[in-house]
């Protein structure tokens, strides 16, 4: 039986008290899984937690603490989850940033940031980084394959950090309602520097209209196929996941994404504009040729006039087997974030009976100016930077 969230809002709320919540409310629940290696791995909300505890612990004793900004360049996958709640945990923020924006934004970003604790995903974001950035206070890795020959003693794998922090106590969650849990960094069109700040009370707040318009249970299934650098995803995913407390699934990479979401059948998905534009030129290319008597009919059945007699006459020729396709066949839930759809993208959808629910992206941008850039720092040149105790 489905059921909706009804108990109370924890006394002091932020991102990491709901998951201390959850942890207390349903521990053997499952809260995440990812696919490695072609094999779902999982974990429950009372191991969750004992791991983002362990990691606010590994980062405490690196010198991290309230105020300080802990920087994530990486694709969607757990490490990043994790870590952006450790720092939370601390009073500290997230900054996501998209490894798929331009090379040269991203770069200006960086240059501007000059974060003192990085994570970069693997080697590849690793030879993105600019070539004068000060060497930061802590750099993590998630992936370690490709940088055997690079790794020294000033580098961590996420894994070290956890196994390090959880020899020790765990540290007070000082996390609060108006704190910045994540802050987001752009350059516009005139190659200006922007950024938006985004405090926990304003994330929460977000997810409780999302859990009750679209009415997400704990029995949801959710997949976290882009990476959380942008607010609507932190306020649309993120948050609604930890205060519903359902399931949330990474992809193995981004290449296996929808084979992956067509083994797992969401029944959440969120999505941008550029997500179902995709998508549909997914489905289209698996249609028969053109001019075929075949492909007469399927866009027969596609017309968005089509009728209730070619709708039922289509639904498991056509309708069914395009949902299978997309990974839709369970999808009660499809919401796009930002931009609203092309139209004929929309109608797309609605002919297979998924009725996309736009919620934009509305936060606010302020400026930031733009940092010169230097020369090549030692440590990026030649190995690893020399962690400060």
């Amino acid at each position: 039986m489905k059921r909706h969230q009804e108990a109370p809002q924890p006394a002091s709320a932020s991102l990491p008290h709901w998951l201390a919540w959850q942890a207390q409310q349903q521990p053997q629940a499952i809260a995440l899984r990812h696919k490695r290696l072609g094999i779902w791995q999982q974990w429950r909300w009372a191991e969750l937690q004992q791991q983002v505890a362990a990691l606010a612990a590994g980062l405490a004793a690196q010198g991290f603490a309230a105020g300080h900004s802990l920087v994530l360049l990486s694709h969607p996958r757990p490490e990043v989850l994790l870590l952006s709640l450790a720092a939370q945990w601390l009073g500290g923020e997230a900054v996501a940033l998209d490894p798929q924006q331009p090379a040269r934004d991203l770069q200006a970003i960086l240059q501007h940031l000059q974060p003192r604790w990085l994570l970069v995903e693997d080697a590849e974001a690793l030879h993105s980084l600019p070539r004068d950035l000060p060497r930061p206070t802590l750099l993590l890795y998630a992936e370690g394959r490709g940088l055997q020959q690079r790794v020294g003693p000033g580098w961590l794998a996420v894994a070290q950090l956890q196994q390090a922090g959880a020899a020790l106590p765990a540290p007070a969650l000082l996390a609060s309602n108006s704190a910045v849990a994540f802050r987001f960094w752009r350059v516009d069109g005139r190659g200006e520097l922007q950024q938006q700040a985004l405090q926990h009370g304003h994330l929460l707040q977000a997810g409780s209209q999302l859990l009750q318009a679209e009415g997400l249970t704990a029995n949801e299934d959710a997949l976290a196929s882009r990476a959380f650098a942008s607010s609507a995803q932190v306020r649309y995913l993120l948050a609604p996941w930890l205060q519903a407390g359902f399931r949330l699934n990474f992809p193995e990479n981004l290449a296996t994404r929808d084979n992956d979401r067509r083994e797992l059948g969401p029944t959440l998905v969120a999505g941008t504009r550029e997500t179902y534009s995709r998508l549909e030129q997914l489905a289209r290319s698996r249609l028969p040729p053109t001019g075929s008597w075949q492909r007469a009919l399927v866009d027969r059945v596609l017309q968005p006039d089509a009728g209730r007699f070619w709708r039922w006459a289509g639904y498991y020729s056509v309708i069914r087997p395009l949902r299978d396709v997309l990974g839709f066949s369970r999808t009660r839930v499809p919401l796009l974030l930002g931009a609203p759809l092309a139209e004929n993208t929309r109608h797309f959808f609605a002919v297979l009976g998924v009725e996309v629910r736009n919620w934009p992206d509305n936060a606010e941008w302020q400026q930031r100016p733009l940092q010169a850039e230097g020369s090549a720092p030692q440590w990026l040149q030649t190995g690893a930077p020399p962690l400060q105790a």
